[in-house]
């Protein structure tokens, strides 16, 4: 609606409103309703603009918090110290690991046994291939030479071999803390503000990641570990809610999608950071101390006008409105605004939701809330369990993370071809179904067609990244704007459970080779099938109270139409 047309429209209602009491909405419902006044102030304007920018860096900051484990507490090259054979100088590889250690060199834990070691007077030359048997030994002492500079917490805190369980509990601690933290960081974010739940969770996060840094031991980095996921877990979902709510329907699908890319260029600059500085203490130094910027956002970050209205803070949620309508350099009359928070108001009081609303809902969307759970778990399971099992990409570490992490680009993007063309239903269970025959077409390729394997692996990630775009679009499109951030951290809490089990997929590989394909491809096809039973909710505005949720996707009788228009939020923008 351009701004030359508004006028018309206010000054035909300004008539009807003294013959009618003032807390009824008006008649017009596109005069009353924020949707319409983003429309009009410009769905993606310069204001907008602005707080995407802002919104980015915490996305950013909470790809590095979520997986320095991947780096910090991995696994450290070594081999055994062969002592009549390395010297002081001696580098990782050196021609005698071919007959000194099993598996041409490969065996991190092993030697194989001198027969001679026991009577050597250390001066003769016994490192020769006779003098070795095939029975192995673990190394003596636990001496290791290393094959870089690289220091994480194994070597730092002595942990190898039998001890090498420690390293992957790391991964686990760091879920766990996710699977508490985004449930309260949810309600944080619904009861005090979007804005405020991600000031306080980046600078609570790299308060702790900064401590963490400095860890006397393994019990002290788990402890911190936990502690700063748990705080600032919340991030990522904090920032699409409060991006989806800032922007008309008809843009939310390419703002989000830029948004969420900035989780990806986080996942690529922690990998950079860690090739650049690869003792771990520097590391999360270098990554958690440029967050603490996130303190101004106290101050700088504006909070989310459907938040506002939907606690009751009407002149808070006008003043950004108005200021949005300077910045973008359009006119917004007091009238409107006045129009809005009438609706709004009877709106509120209409819903009668106000003292048990988490109690409604889950009575009101129990099964909703169950499929999104569901299918959340999947998406995790088989996002994470992919990258875990990517075992043709071999080369750097750090290059291949940031390549697996690019990957996931396109899939942010490719929903802006698809959602509001098939509809979010359509979309999500085309794209869950493509990644589950991905992950059966790697089975049938075998190791002897490794291209098209890589090819098929990359595909099924690139389109369960993709799905899960589109899954969070659902989450934040079927839920209430008073219950919207509890909701959607709740599934995305209940999809922890899938990190969780992701890791331990490999060692299913041990028994069955196609197994986590298996898995993967079964949980994906099943889950989007499921998701057919979802409401549609392309072209369908927020819902503001557990009614206007729970009406999406219900088709009305003509009879109803009139009366439903002011309630149902599919028939009119919130």
């Amino acid at each position: 609606m351009a701004a030359s047309e508004a006028p018309p429209a206010e000054a035909t209602v300004e008539v009807e409103l003294p013959s009618q009491p003032p807390p009824p909405p008006s008649k017009d419902p596109e005069d009353v309703t924020l949707d319409a006044i983003l429309k009009h102030l410009g769905q993606f304007g310069r204001f907008q603009l602005i707080i995407f920018l802002l919104i980015c860096l915490p996305m950013m900051f909470h790809a590095m918090f979520s997986v320095t484990y991947v780096f910090t507490a991995s696994t450290v090259t070594h081999r055994c110290d062969i002592e009549e054979c390395d010297t002081p100088d001696s580098k990782f590889y050196e021609p005698h690991i071919e007959w000194s250690i099993p598996k041409n060199g490969n065996d991190p834990c092993n030697r194989y046994t001198n027969r001679d070691l026991p009577l050597w007077n250390g001066t003769d030359d016994i490192c020769l291939a006779e003098h070795y048997t095939a029975e192995t030994e673990a190394c003596p002492g636990n001496k290791f030479i290393f094959r870089d500079n690289e220091v994480t917490i194994s070597n730092d805190f002595d942990i190898y071999c039998d001890d090498e369980w420690k390293l992957s509990m790391v991964g686990t601690i760091n879920n766990l803390g996710q699977f508490f933290g985004i449930p309260i960081g949810g309600f944080v974010a619904d009861r005090y503000g979007r804005s405020f739940s991600i000031a306080l969770g980046g600078i609570m996060g790299a308060v702790l990641g900064i401590v963490r840094s400095y860890s006397p031991s393994y019990v002290w980095f788990l402890i911190f570990e936990f502690l700063d996921n748990m705080t600032s877990s919340t991030l990522y979902s904090t920032c699409f809610v409060i991006g989806i709510e800032l922007v008309g329907p008809r843009r939310r699908v390419l703002a989000c999608s830029v948004i969420t890319v900035f989780y990806a260029v986080g996942e690529v600059a922690l990998a950079m950071f860690a090739k650049a500085f690869p003792d771990w203490r520097i590391l999360l130094r270098i990554t958690y101390m440029p967050s603490l910027i996130l303190l101004a956002y106290f101050w700088i970050l504006p909070e989310s006008v459907r938040w506002l209205l939907s606690q009751g803070k009407e002149e808070r949620a006008k003043g950004i409105l108005r200021r949005a309508a300077k910045v973008n350099k359009r006119k917004l009359s007091e009238t409107m605004l006045d129009k809005l928070v009438l609706a709004n108001r009877d709106k509120l009081q209409q819903s009668a939701e106000s003292r048990f609303p988490i109690r409604e809902a889950f009575k009101n969307f129990k099964w909703r809330i169950a499929n999104c759970s569901f299918c959340w778990i999947v998406h995790v399971l088989v996002y994470y369990g992919l990258s875990l099992n990517v075992v043709l990409l071999d080369g750097d570490k750090y290059n291949n993370f940031a390549y697996i992490a690019l990957v996931e680009i396109p899939g942010f993007f490719m929903p802006l071809l698809i959602m509001d063309r098939f509809g979010r239903r359509y979309s999500l269970c085309g794209l869950m179904l493509f990644s589950g025959l991905c992950c059966i077409g790697t089975i049938f390729t075998g190791a002897d067609q490794p291209v098209l394997q890589l090819v098929l692996f990359l595909i099924g990630k690139l389109t369960i990244t993709a799905s899960f775009q589109v899954l969070y679009f659902f989450a934040s499109e079927i839920y209430p704007t008073n219950l919207r951030n509890s909701l959607l951290s709740f599934c995305s809490m209940m999809g922890r459970f899938g990190s969780m089990l992701a890791p331990q997929t490999p060692l299913l590989a041990k028994y069955y080779a196609s197994a986590p394909a298996l898995i993967f491809a079964g949980a994906a096809i099943v889950s989007g099938l499921l998701t057919l039973f979802f409401p549609e909710t392309t072209n369908v505005v927020l819902p503001t109270t557990v009614q206007e949720a729970d009406a999406i996707g219900v088709k009305k009788r003509p009879s109803q139409a009139k009366d439903l228009d002011l309630v149902v939020p599919a028939s009119q923008p919130q």
